[in-house]
Formats: C-alpha cells, sequence, structure tokens
C-alpha cells in the first residue's frame, strides 16, 4: 500500500494546523478510509506516551485518536522539547558538537532535547540541532515510509510557519517535507487575530515556485459573524492567487481537545451567594513555572462545574486556596529555584499550616521530597538541590526515561475520600477507583513516604502520601482523567460529593466528532478528497 498523502500548512504558529489535522482525520474515518496522522517535527512540553513506548507530542495522541489508532511513535518522528537552560550541545549519535557562539556571540543558545522516534538522544543548541536536521530527516522519512506503507491516507501536519526563510536549509518540519514525498499542501489561516490576506498572500510570496505550486488551497479558521461580509474578500483572494478558498471555519466555543502547548485559562467561578456552603467549588491553584510540562494534567479541574481552578504566574502572589498543585517540569531544578525566588515556598507553607492540602505531579511530585539530584547534568549543570521537604523522598535523575502508559486503581486512603469504606474497597465489595494515564519522567525516587502510595498500578505502586495525609505526590499524568479517580482526589482534597468530574475521554471524542462535522459542513470536502486524490 502506498498511501495518499495530504500536508496542512499554517500561516503562523496556532493557525488551526493541530485541530485540522484532527477534523479531516475523522472525516476520512468516517468514509471508511485508513488514515493515520503524521508530524514530521514538533516543538511541544505536552508529551503522551505511545503503545511502543515512546513519547510523542499531544495533539498527535489526539490525532490517533481521530483515526481510531493507538498513537505510535512513527506519527511524531521529531520531538523537542526546550528545556529553557542555555549551554552547548551534548555529544549525540551522528554529531559532533560545533562549539560555535549562538548568533548572539555572547549568549548560549538555549538547548532542546531531541527525541527521534520515541526516544531521547541528548540536548543540543539551535546551531547543532540545525547541523542535526540531516539525521532527523531521515529518520522522519524512515516513520513515514512505514505508515504510507500500512494505510491508505497519511494526514500530514506542519510546524510553525513555511515562510520562516532563515529556516527554511534543511527544513524537515514543512514545504522540505511536502518536496521530499512529493505532497499537496493545504494552507490554514487565523482570521481571529486580524490580518488573514496578508498572512496568506505573504506566505506565498516568500515560497519557491515548485513550493507555491504546491498549495492547492486554503483554509480560513476561527471566523466570527456574517460570512457574507467576509465573500467579497474570498472572491479577490481567489482571483489574485489562483488558489480556491476550500471553506471558512467558525470559532468552535468550548471545544475540549488538548492544547499543544500554550496554557489557556478558564475564568475563575465564583465561591458562590453562600461563601463555603455545599455548592461553593473547591479553590485549586497552580503555580506556573517556566519550564511547566503537560499542563492537560488540569484540563479535567478546568471543566469541573465545582472546581475554581487559578494558574499563578511570574510576581503573582499564591491566593488562600484549598489545594495547591506543582506542575510537571522539564527542568525540576531550575523550576524549584524559580518557584522559591517567587515567595511561593513561604506560600504554601502558610497554606500547609491553616489545613490546606498539597499535590506534586512529576516534576512537581520530586519537588515535594527532601532533595532532588542530577548527576548526570540531564537538565542542566550537575548537582543537588534541596527539596520542598514535604514528603520523606528523594529524587536522583538518570539518564534512562522512565516512559509507561499505565493502568491500576487507587490505593487507601485517597482512593477511599469519595465516600468509600476503604476496608469494604480491600474487600472487594467497593472498588476502588481506576487510574489510567503515562509516565515520563527521568527520576527515580526512594524513601519512606513511598510505604504510602498513592496509586496501585499493573507495575507496580507509585507515588507517596505523607504520614498526616495532608501531601501527595504522583508520577500518573493523566491521574484526574477517569471521573471516578478525579473525583475521590477532590474528595480528599476537601470536595464533598464530587461526583460530577468529566470524562476526559468522552470529551475528546465529542470535541474530535464536533471538529469532524465542522469540516463537513463548512469545507468543500469532495474538493479536499479530489487533492488528496491527486485530481486537483
Amino acid at each position: 500500500m502506498n498511501a495518499k498523502t495530504l500536508m496542512v500548512q499554517g500561516t503562523t504558529s496556532d493557525a488551526g494546523k493541530s485541530t485540522l489535522v484532527t477534523a479531516l482525520c475523522r472525516a476520512l474515518r468516517r468514509r471508511g478510509i485508513s488514515v493515520a496522522p503524521f508530524k514530521p517535527q514538533n516543538m511541544a512540553l505536552n508529551a503522551a506516551v505511545t503503545e511502543d513506548g515512546g513519547e510523542i507530542g499531544r495533539a498527535q495522541a489526539v490525532q490517533a485518536q481521530a483515526c481510531g489508532l493507538e498513537p505510535h511513535t512513527d506519527m511524531n518522528p521529531v520531538l523537542l522539547k526546550p528545556t529553557g537552560l542555555s549551554g552547548a550541545a551534548e555529544s549525540v549519535p551522528g554529531l559532533r558538537p560545533s562549539g560555535k557562539a549562538s548568533p548572539s556571540k555572547t549568549v548560549p543558545d538555549s538547548l532542546v532535547q531531541v527525541i527521534i522516534q520515541g526516544r531521547a538522544i541528548g540536548n543540543l543548541n539551535a546551531t547543532d540541532y540545525h547541523a542535526y536536521k540531516r539525521i532527523a530527516r531521515a529518520a522522519v522519512l524512515e516513520s513515514y515510509a512505514r505508515l504510507s506503507s500500512a494505510f491508505e491516507a497519511v494526514i500530514v501536519e506542519g510546524a510553525g510557519s513555511p515562510a520562516e526563510i532563515n529556516l527554511r536549509e534543511g527544513d524537515i518540519a514543512n514545504m522540505g517535507f511536502a518536496e521530499a514525498v512529493d505532497c499537496p499542501v493545504i494552507l490554514v489561516a487565523d482570521i481571529d487575530r486580524g490580518g488573514v490576506f496578508a498572512h496568506l498572500i505573504g506566505t506565498l510570496a516568500l515560497l519557491s515556485e515548485s513550493e507555491r505550486a504546491r498549495v492547492k488551497g486554503f483554509v480560513i479558521n476561527r471566523f466570527r459573524g456574517e460570512l457574507s461580509l467576509l465573500q467579497s474578500g474570498l472572491d479577490w483572494l481567489e482571483r489574485e492567487t489562483g488558489k480556491p478558498v476550500l471553506g471558512v471555519l467558525p470559532y468552535l466555543h468550548g471545544l475540549h481537545i488538548d492544547a499543544e502547548d500554550a496554557i489557556v485559562p478558564l475564568a475563575p467561578r465564583g465561591r458562590g451567594a453562600g461563601g463555603e456552603g455545599e455548592d461553593a467549588p473547591l479553590r485549586v491553584i497552580v503555580p506556573v513555572t517556566p519550564r511547566i510540562s503537560n499542563h492537560t494534567d488540569f484540563d479535567p479541574l478546568r471543566l469541573h462545574p465545582r472546581v475554581d481552578l487559578r494558574y499563578i504566574g511570574q510576581g503573582e502572589a499564591i491566593p488562600a486556596a484549598d489545594l495547591i498543585i506543582l506542575p510537571g517540569s522539564k527542568s525540576v531544578r531550575a523550576d524549584l529555584a524559580f518557584l522559591r525566588a517567587q515567595g511561593w515556598e513561604q506560600a504554601i507553607r502558610r497554606h500547609l499550616r491553616y489545613g490546606g492540602k498539597l499535590m506534586g505531579l512529576c516534576g512537581g511530585y520530586q519537588m515535594l521530597g527532601a532533595s532532588v539530584s542530577d548527576p548526570h547534568g540531564l537538565e542542566g549543570e550537575p548537582g543537588d538541590s534541596p527539596g520542598l521537604g514535604w514528603l520523606e523522598i528523594d529524587t536522583v535523575l538518570e539518564p534512562e526515561k522512565q516512559l509507561r502508559r499505565v493502568l491500576g486503581h487507587l490505593a487507601p486512603p485517597v482512593g477511599a475520600a469519595c465516600g468509600r469504606d476503604s476496608d469494604q474497597a480491600n474487600r472487594g465489595h467497593r472498588p476502588l477507583p481506576q487510574v489510567e494515564g503515562y509516565e515520563i519522567h527521568a527520576g527515580v525516587t526512594r524513601g519512606a513516604d513511598l510505604e504510602r502510595p498513592v496509586a496501585l498500578l499493573d507495575h507496580g505502586p507509585d507515588g507517596a502520601l505523607s504520614a498526616d495525609g495532608q501531601v501527595l505526590g504522583s508520577y500518573v499524568h493523566g491521574i484526574f482523567d477517569h471521573p471516578e479517580a478525579c473525583a475521590a482526589l477532590l474528595a480528599w482534597a476537601g470536595l464533598p460529593s464530587a461526583g460530577d468530574a468529566p470524562d476526559m475521554h468522552a470529551l475528546r471524542e465529542a470535541g474530535i466528532e464536533r471538529l469532524a462535522d465542522g469540516v463537513e459542513a463548512h469545507l468543500d470536502m469532495a474538493r479536499i478528497i479530489d487533492i488528496l486524490e491527486g485530481r486537483a
């Protein structure tokens, strides 16, 4: 089998490439076409673990769901995770670090962790990654070839914009890939940010003649208002470029699809007229550190009708709350230092003194212990950092990442917190809440508080609970996704009768269906399929 291939590129970052690919994948699947998503190169700190035990961008995991597939590392063969740190490139297979100064000549480039076909191969600065692209390109084409041989169609997502002329040499993310596999391109632009016609015309102007010929049509995304008022502009665009507008997608409010990177908090909810009554929401605070990762962990709380979740950023004070959650981090020791510099450690200490609950996920879990050690310099300069000291654990970062999907259940007493009887649960009369998620971490954690695990997973116990039951940590990303687990954890934090937790899998599925309905209603799908099949 040699799959038909269509690539979606954007005039800017966040133009809607991920959502359009997701929608097209589901629309094709509805037609009985076996289809797979593909993103040659992705830069994101929100990752997912695949069935073959690697990591890819979360957007590609959602796109796999749209195709009815388990995510696989071939769907995103190159993943770049910014560390936020500066320094020289490591020695990685096939590349001798250049040792050159960055363009500023004085400050080294920020480093990115380079993940090839699901496995981290080292940290590189921008200069050395540019040289490494020749090796990454081989992995990209290898993964694409496997998908192309296994499916009838492959829908490809570009990265950023193809008009970034400073990145054209050795490009593997946009037109460089499209030229290599000889596939057509749809160009999507976001009208909500303004300047949509300039974005489209300007992008075409910066492409080569052969690249412009690959663009078979335009999609305009996130339109609000009366379409008839836009029609004259669409007509002009088609006359000016000789390329069709394939459709105008409306702005879809309340769409629950995992974000690639950006945190988009919901408006905070009030405490209600009664202030502290049964219907008052649980106040949850998430301090945002510079290298926060997998913030999609908090989507179930953002969407919970009785949770008031707030992100707190640099320069902001932590307000009164019921629960504070320390998120995952790509650079734990650096983010721990940032947390302290913001004065948040003292605020959390005060929060605990007045009876509040504290939770840490992945890197945030590691911060809760007595120490975090990085002897190999995996996330910065080698060394040790004192932890916050609220769990009796110590963590050492090791070169081999823990990458696995996990299944199990919450352990008592947390699992029994939502009106459950721990003894009955243990005797099997009332099963403990199910946990399903994934682990992505370099740390190996040991200590006395591991004797009180948060979850009992298929591969063994996970996490730790303090002796007083006030602080807990877990390595499981997605621990809130299952409604019963979310309800039990929120009950532990102080929210009674938390049985109205959202089912994230069902919400994602509904969001995918809504996206597919949108492209069916507003795009010329017959023409898009003709483009895919090479007839247009």
